[in-house]
């Protein structure tokens, strides 16, 4: 383990150490140390919140784990890309049935799931703005898709999307076997 994951595993370790609410807790604070409202953290800002929290990092450390996780290149940490570092590794069980569902709903079996795939597993009727005139079957079924879509709301959902979002359902269940009855409930699979 090089130094930045175990700088990550002292961080998650002290999120997880106050129970369900830490992770959150800690995006709460981000957002307060993000003065321009930019929703990243440079390396130096990122330092300084992680030491009012109580785990010191010189400036190399900061910049390793900002430069690990800055998946778009900004040169800065943005907080879902630092969330999404935090949450624990999922199991393969975990990952198996977040395959499954997303098997489920990938009708066409491109790798992607959009409104046309959801068509044909779910219908909107029923839902009370489609009653009431308010949205089309088709707007039900794209907000659906939001929920699993990521920041940039594309109408496309990939595997790595879904799983990214289950992760964060992962991240506060304690096992294997209550995940996986979820899922199995939840997408009826």
């Amino acid at each position: 383990m090089d130094a930045v994951d175990a700088t990550m595993e002292k961080l998650r370790a002290q999120c997880l150490s106050r129970g369900a609410s830490g992770i959150q807790g800690l995006a709460r604070f981000f957002r307060q140390l993000d003065r321009d409202g930019s929703r990243s953290l440079d390396a130096d800002e990122f330092g300084r919140g992680l030491a009012k929290l109580g785990l010191v990092l010189d400036q190399a450390e900061a910049e390793g784990v900002c430069r690990r996780w800055d998946r778009d290149g900004s040169g800065t940490l943005d907080l879902e890309e630092f969330l999404r570092a935090l949450r624990p590794p999922m199991s393969q069980a975990r990952e198996a049935v977040i395959a499954a569902a997303f098997a489920k709903l990938d009708r066409s079996g491109d790798g992607v799931v959009t409104v046309d795939d959801l068509r044909g597993v779910y219908s909107g009727r029923a839902h009370p703005k489609v009653r009431s005139g308010e949205w089309t079957e088709d707007e039900v079924l794209r907000r659906f898709l939001d929920n699993f879509d990521s920041s940039e709301k594309d109408g496309q959902v990939t595997l790595a999307e879904f799983q990214d979002y289950y992760s964060g359902v992962s991240a506060s269940m304690n096992t294997d076997e209550e995940f996986v009855a979820m899922m199995t409930s939840a997408w009826q699979l």
